[in-house]
């Protein structure tokens, strides 16, 4: 489904009762497409099974990872 924006401000009870039933609403700005609400799904438990997940757990630079955000700040010059 299609919504305005000024739809979505004056109607959002309505909307939600939509997504809320499993539909997608599309919102548009101007006669543009610029939002989608879609229904929220909480996630089950962590997400460690993404490729992503932990990426930098072996790497040797940041074994300890206060020392090596303190060295990012400093900069340039050591400041900071």
């Amino acid at each position: 489904m299609k919504a305005t924006a000024t739809r979505l401000r004056l109607k959002t009870k309505e909307l939600l009762d939509m997504i809320s039933r499993g539909e997608e609403v599309i919102i548009t700005y101007r006669g543009k497409a610029c939002a989608k609400l879609i229904p929220y799904r909480a996630e089950k438990g962590r997400p460690s099974k993404h490729k992503l997940f932990g990426i930098w757990k072996d790497n040797e630079m940041v074994s300890n990872v206060e020392r090596y955000v303190r060295d990012l700040r400093k900069g340039k010059y050591g400041k900071g």
